[in-house]
């Protein structure tokens, strides 16, 4: 294409967008190419071209802008919620954004950890400070995942803070070529972290998707800033973190069975090594599983015309795996979309690595059911989720009837 030799509409050209529409930016090429070839950043270069001046399709607004709508949602998360998980008007929304009707819209949670975290009472640790990254996705879907990572990295004696304002990474938007908008995003956050940076402050990162935009894409995009390569050598997973910042750190014994499904950025980027090494130390009898992609892969599940593709890649090796696993064994996924497939095609939810730690500090009543042990952690979310729409709704009808006897009686006089 960029020779013009055999394709000649360069970054319009159709032929070049088709071959990469079922690309799922997994990055596997990049981890296991000998020449480390990245298609996902071709792809997201691609469609940057190919869009610009046009109006992308309303799944890519959709799924690309995650972060606003989500920002936007947890004002009033229960009326959010009873868009995209009421009967009904869940299959209107779906089907106006271009959501396959078997593919479930992932409930907005009640509370944002950024809202738990700066209304809770401060704990200063004694040990190393560390900046824990809130994510969009562990921010305001899976808020428990954020909240077990602050409670583990402060039995571990750190003192943990937060950002309070609304930053995001960008990664939905490399996706559908949003690029211009990514380097914004980045721009942003590497105002905000430059404090932490003078102070060379680590920051843990749970979404390993996240944690591979500051690793990788943050320097492709500025390849000449000393600030984006000195994020990119602060970031940190939360097992690199323990196992190269904090090497004495013993992890609690956990003594359960497990199986592992690596998100493709963390086995392509991160590589898993340390998550490995810590899982031994906590004497977790661990399986990682050689299952490739989810599926999922960020939004490309969610779009109608790849549900099938998405439903093979998972089925593959993860599904099935995760099916036959007893109930007394723990799943495993860092990454929100990896945790999204097995949950809406298993009976069955991943827990994130901070989650299993957590459960093996003993804290609480139940803290480590013998069937299910995911319960723990999904209940509480699934029960304030249902109780924020309830309230909407009843809010919603009263103001729907006041608003009904206003109109009569307005129509009487």
């Amino acid at each position: 294409m960029l020779q013009g030799d055999v394709i000649r509409d360069g970054w319009r050209d159709e032929h070049v967008k088709e071959a990469l529409d079922l690309c799922l930016a997994c990055k596997g090429c990049k981890g296991d190419c000998p020449v480390n070839v990245d298609m996902a950043t071709y792809k997201a270069e691609f469609l940057a071209h190919y869009w610009e001046g046009r109006v992308r399709p309303i799944h890519a607004y959709a799924f690309g802008w995650i972060d606003k709508w989500a920002r936007l949602a947890s004002i009033a998360p229960g009326f959010a919620n009873l868009f995209t998980q009421l009967p009904g008007v869940r299959d209107l929304a779906k089907m106006m954004v271009g959501v396959p009707h078997q593919r479930q819209v992932p409930a907005f949670a009640a509370q944002t950890f950024q809202s738990w975290f700066h209304n809770r009472q401060l704990r200063p640790g004694t040990g190393p400070k560390v900046l824990l990254w809130a994510d969009t996705f562990n921010n305001y879907f899976m808020p428990e995942t954020a909240r077990a990572a602050v409670e583990v990295l402060e039995h571990a004696g750190c003192e943990v803070e937060v950002l309070g304002q609304h930053l995001c990474c960008g990664r939905p938007l490399y996706d559908y070529g949003f690029l211009d908008m990514a380097k914004s995003y980045l721009r942003r956050n590497l105002t905000a972290l430059a404090p932490h940076m003078l102070a060379n402050t680590p920051i843990v990162v749970l979404e390993p998707s996240c944690c591979s935009v500051f690793r990788d894409e943050m320097c492709n995009l500025f390849p000449e800033s000393v600030e984006a390569k000195q994020v990119a050598e602060n970031t940190f997973t939360l097992s690199e973190f323990f196992e190269k910042k904090l090497p004495d750190y013993q992890p609690p014994k956990v003594n359960r069975s497990a199986i592992v499904q690596g998100h493709c950025h963390q086995k392509a980027v991160m590589r898993m090594k340390d998550e490995k090494s810590l899982m031994k130390k906590m004497h977790l009898d661990h399986r990682v599983l050689e299952s490739g992609c989810c599926g999922m892969a960020g939004a490309f599940g969610y779009e109608k015309d790849k549900y099938r593709v998405s439903i093979a890649c998972g089925e593959r090796s993860l599904l099935p795996e995760v099916r036959k696993a007893p109930v007394s064994t723990i799943i495993m996924a860092d990454g929100f979309s990896c945790k999204e497939q097995i949950a809406q095609e298993t009976n069955r939810h991943a827990l994130h690595l901070a989650e299993v730690l957590r459960l093996g500090l003993g804290i609480g009543e139940n803290h480590f059911a013998t069937m299910y042990p995911e319960r723990y952690f999904v209940q509480p979310r699934q029960k304030a989720q249902k109780t924020s729409m309830a309230r909407a709704a009843v809010i919603g009808g009263l103001a729907l009837t006041m608003l009904g006897l206003a109109w009569l009686k307005r129509r009487r006089s």
